[in-house]
Protein backbone atom coordinates (compact mmCIF):
# COMPACT_ATOMS: atom_id res chain seq x y z
CA UNK A 1 0.00 0.00 0.00
CA UNK A 2 1.44 3.38 -1.01
CA UNK A 3 2.02 5.95 1.78
CA UNK A 4 2.11 9.33 1.20
CA UNK A 5 5.37 10.30 2.50
CA UNK A 6 6.58 7.56 -0.55
CA UNK A 7 4.28 9.66 -3.23
CA UNK A 8 6.62 12.71 -4.01
CA UNK A 9 9.15 9.52 -4.95
CA UNK A 10 6.57 7.64 -7.11
CA UNK A 11 5.25 10.56 -9.06
CA UNK A 12 9.25 11.42 -9.70
CA UNK A 13 9.95 8.10 -10.48
CA UNK A 14 6.58 8.10 -12.94
CA UNK A 15 7.80 11.01 -14.81
CA UNK A 16 11.12 10.07 -15.22
CA UNK A 17 9.74 6.98 -17.17
CA UNK A 18 7.57 8.77 -19.34
CA UNK A 19 9.82 11.19 -20.12
CA UNK A 20 12.56 8.48 -21.31
CA UNK A 21 9.52 6.45 -23.10
CA UNK A 22 8.95 9.67 -24.76
CA UNK A 23 12.41 10.25 -25.76
CA UNK A 24 12.66 6.89 -27.83
CA UNK A 25 9.62 7.68 -29.07
CA UNK A 26 11.14 10.83 -30.83
CA UNK A 27 13.84 8.46 -31.82
CA UNK A 28 11.72 7.23 -34.63
CA UNK A 29 9.85 10.39 -34.77
CA UNK A 30 13.02 12.47 -35.83
CA UNK A 31 12.92 10.06 -38.95
CA UNK A 32 9.90 11.75 -39.83
CA UNK A 33 10.91 15.36 -39.41
CA UNK A 34 10.53 16.06 -42.86
CA UNK A 35 6.72 15.41 -42.59
CA UNK A 36 6.41 16.27 -38.77
CA UNK A 37 8.42 18.61 -36.75
CA UNK A 38 5.60 18.47 -33.85
CA UNK A 39 4.33 15.00 -32.74
CA UNK A 40 2.19 14.92 -30.18
CA UNK A 41 0.90 12.78 -27.82
CA UNK A 42 -2.65 11.92 -28.33
CA UNK A 43 -3.41 8.85 -25.50
CA UNK A 44 -1.38 6.23 -23.56
CA UNK A 45 -3.09 2.98 -22.25
CA UNK A 46 -1.71 0.69 -20.02
CA UNK A 47 -2.03 -2.69 -20.80
CA UNK A 48 -0.31 -5.00 -18.16
CA UNK A 49 -1.99 -8.29 -18.75
CA UNK A 50 -1.60 -8.38 -22.41
CA UNK A 51 1.53 -9.45 -24.11
CA UNK A 52 2.96 -7.65 -27.43
CA UNK A 53 3.52 -10.23 -30.25
CA UNK A 54 7.09 -9.63 -29.89
CA UNK A 55 6.94 -10.45 -26.22
CA UNK A 56 4.63 -13.50 -26.48
CA UNK A 57 7.25 -14.63 -29.23
CA UNK A 58 10.76 -13.84 -26.73
CA UNK A 59 8.01 -16.02 -24.26
CA UNK A 60 8.11 -19.10 -25.93
CA UNK A 61 11.90 -19.42 -25.77
CA UNK A 62 12.39 -19.08 -22.67
CA UNK A 63 13.06 -14.97 -22.02
CA UNK A 64 11.44 -13.14 -19.43
CA UNK A 65 8.07 -11.71 -20.04
CA UNK A 66 7.00 -7.88 -19.60
CA UNK A 67 5.96 -6.82 -15.83
CA UNK A 68 3.83 -3.77 -17.87
CA UNK A 69 3.05 -3.01 -21.15
CA UNK A 70 1.39 0.41 -22.56
CA UNK A 71 0.25 1.59 -25.81
CA UNK A 72 1.04 5.03 -26.65
CA UNK A 73 -0.51 6.99 -29.60
CA UNK A 74 0.70 9.47 -31.62
CA UNK A 75 -0.43 12.21 -33.75
CA UNK A 76 2.31 13.01 -36.19
CA UNK A 77 1.06 15.62 -37.70
CA UNK A 78 -2.51 14.56 -38.77
CA UNK A 79 -1.74 10.58 -38.95
CA UNK A 80 -2.06 8.38 -35.77
CA UNK A 81 1.10 6.29 -35.03
CA UNK A 82 0.89 3.39 -32.34
CA UNK A 83 3.75 2.66 -29.90
CA UNK A 84 4.15 -0.78 -28.08
CA UNK A 85 6.66 -0.03 -24.68
CA UNK A 86 7.22 -3.09 -22.55
CA UNK A 87 8.28 -2.69 -19.59
CA UNK A 88 11.47 -5.36 -18.32
CA UNK A 89 12.97 -6.14 -14.81
CA UNK A 90 16.93 -5.34 -15.44
CA UNK A 91 20.18 -5.85 -14.22
CA UNK A 92 21.03 -3.00 -11.82
CA UNK A 93 25.16 -2.69 -11.31
CA UNK A 94 26.44 -4.55 -8.30
CA UNK A 95 26.90 -0.75 -6.35
CA UNK A 96 23.36 0.15 -7.59
CA UNK A 97 21.63 -3.28 -6.17
CA UNK A 98 23.81 -2.59 -2.77
CA UNK A 99 21.74 0.59 -2.44
CA UNK A 100 18.45 -1.38 -2.99
CA UNK A 101 18.00 0.61 -6.25
CA UNK A 102 16.16 -1.09 -8.98
CA UNK A 103 16.53 -1.30 -12.62
CA UNK A 104 14.13 -1.64 -15.59
CA UNK A 105 14.22 -1.92 -19.36
CA UNK A 106 12.00 -0.57 -21.89
CA UNK A 107 11.48 -1.28 -25.09
CA UNK A 108 9.93 0.91 -27.34
CA UNK A 109 8.71 0.74 -30.89
CA UNK A 110 6.47 1.59 -33.17
CA UNK A 111 3.29 -1.33 -33.39
CA UNK A 112 3.37 -3.61 -36.88
CA UNK A 113 0.22 -1.38 -37.74
CA UNK A 114 1.84 -0.15 -41.32
CA UNK A 115 4.68 -1.23 -43.71
CA UNK A 116 5.46 2.31 -42.71
CA UNK A 117 6.21 1.17 -38.99
CA UNK A 118 8.11 -1.60 -40.24
CA UNK A 119 10.40 0.52 -42.11
CA UNK A 120 10.71 2.53 -39.67
CA UNK A 121 12.31 -0.55 -37.26
CA UNK A 122 14.23 -1.80 -39.67
CA UNK A 123 15.81 1.76 -39.84
CA UNK A 124 16.32 1.74 -36.69
CA UNK A 125 17.80 -1.60 -36.37
CA UNK A 126 20.33 -0.42 -39.18
CA UNK A 127 21.23 2.43 -36.90
CA UNK A 128 22.07 0.44 -33.81
CA UNK A 129 23.70 -2.39 -36.08
CA UNK A 130 26.21 0.13 -37.96
CA UNK A 131 26.50 2.94 -35.43
CA UNK A 132 28.93 4.78 -37.94
CA UNK A 133 26.27 5.70 -39.94
CA UNK A 134 24.92 9.21 -39.08
CA UNK A 135 21.34 9.06 -37.09
CA UNK A 136 19.07 11.49 -39.23
CA UNK A 137 17.54 14.09 -37.52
Amino acid sequence: EAREEDMKVVVAIHNHVNDTAWEKILEYERVHCDECRNPKLIKFMGKPKELSPKATIRSWFGYARPFDRHDWTVDRCGKTVRYIIDFYNGQPTPEAQMQGAVSMYMDVRPALDSFEAFIDRARMAMNECLPSQPKRR
